[in-house]
């Protein structure tokens, strides 16, 4: 799982529960996605992913977008009921900001700690995990979490491909006058280790030279292939061909640590949820057949399990993280 880690291999599940809102401003859809719509993430997709992963004995981590908590309570009961059963609710801020790194200080301890509050008082435990919006995290958002003794951050998405695809897709965007509500990463996260690290300080894609802090917040990167560094998360597994999803999941489950990154979209179905067709015209992923979807991920989770790997919730690997390194200091 890292420079101190033995032959166990991990296998974590955590699920981003972005709302259809978030989707709308990444595609720079005029107006707001119709109300039906709205909590589909929750009310829907939600109880889709506690029956995949009670079939599979996995429990996972879901990153809320706290402001959900708020605005929908049948969404914020199914999260306790998760919560309940074992599973983990982490922070994705209060109102996912994709531009998160360039608000002032000011703005962004306020997402976090407003965040933090509504999910302790949903799950019954203050978070002490945190992934940004859009994956984009800086020296500054580490620095406030560290001061709020949060165990880890799992925003490194160290990926050519998909960071190479997001800039061309958001160019080709402004090339016809429309901006994407996303923002595009620092090229330095390119350089990010692919297994668990303790960020430098002031530079969050960098691994703190050794002597460092052992109970420093430590960063749990996504799941990408050795070399290629291709993306290994929900929306490639549910639209790759077969035989490439297989490759992925294959090389992922070669590493110690497999990360992998879910979104609750990701077991959207487009018609019974009532999914606006403009966003369906944009979203690969939602021209999918719910059935397709089920049976992809089904079959990564049936491989994480006959490879030998034990499931693990994101604060439980933060925790062994940080005991290894405390016995190797």
């Amino acid at each position: 799982m890292s420079e101190s880690a033995g032959p166990d291999r991990v296998v974590s599940v955590s699920v981003d529960l972005d709302p259809v809102e978030c989707y709308w401003r990444i595609h720079s859809l005029p107006g707001a996605p119709p109300a039906r719509a709205r909590h589909a993430i929750l009310r829907r997709c939600l109880p889709r992913f506690a029956e995949l992963f009670a079939r599979h004995g996995v429990r996972a981590t879901f990153f809320v977008v706290a402001r959900d908590l708020e605005e929908d309570a049948d969404g914020r009961a199914l999260l306790a009921q998760l919560a309940r059963d074992g599973h983990e609710l982490a922070s994705h801020t209060y109102s996912h900001p994709y531009d998160l790194v360039r608000l002032p200080s000011a703005t962004i301890a306020d997402e976090i700690d407003r965040a933090h509050s509504l999910i302790g008082s949903c799950g019954g435990a203050a978070p002490c995990g945190f992934r940004a919006p859009g994956y984009a995290v800086s020296a500054e958002v580490l620095e406030l979490l560290r001061a709020r003794h949060y165990r880890y951050d799992s925003s490194a998405f160290p990926s050519l491909p998909y960071y190479g695809a997001k800039a061309a897709v958001m160019g080709a965007m402004r090339l016809v006058g429309r901006k994407s509500g996303s923002v595009l990463d620092t090229p330095r996260v390119l350089g990010a280790p692919r297994a668990p690290y303790r960020p430098a300080a002031g530079a969050p894609y960098r691994r703190a030279p050794s002597g460092a802090s052992a109970l420093d917040l430590v960063e749990l990167p996504m799941a990408v292939t050795p070399i290629a560094r291709l993306p290994v998360i929900g929306t490639s597994l549910v639209t790759a061909p077969a035989w490439l999803r297989r490759h992925l999941v294959r090389a992922a489950l070669g590493e110690d640590f497999f990360n992998l990154e879910l979104h609750g979209i990701d077991l959207a179905d487009a018609d019974a949820d009532e999914i606006p067709p403009a966003l369906i015209a944009r979203q690969p992923d939602l021209r999918r057949p719910l059935a397709h979807k089920l049976a992809a991920l089904d079959e990564t989770l049936t491989a994480a399990r006959a490879s030998g790997a034990r499931f693990a919730r994101l604060d439980e690997v933060a925790a062994a993280f940080s005991a290894r390194a405390i016995s190797a200091a």
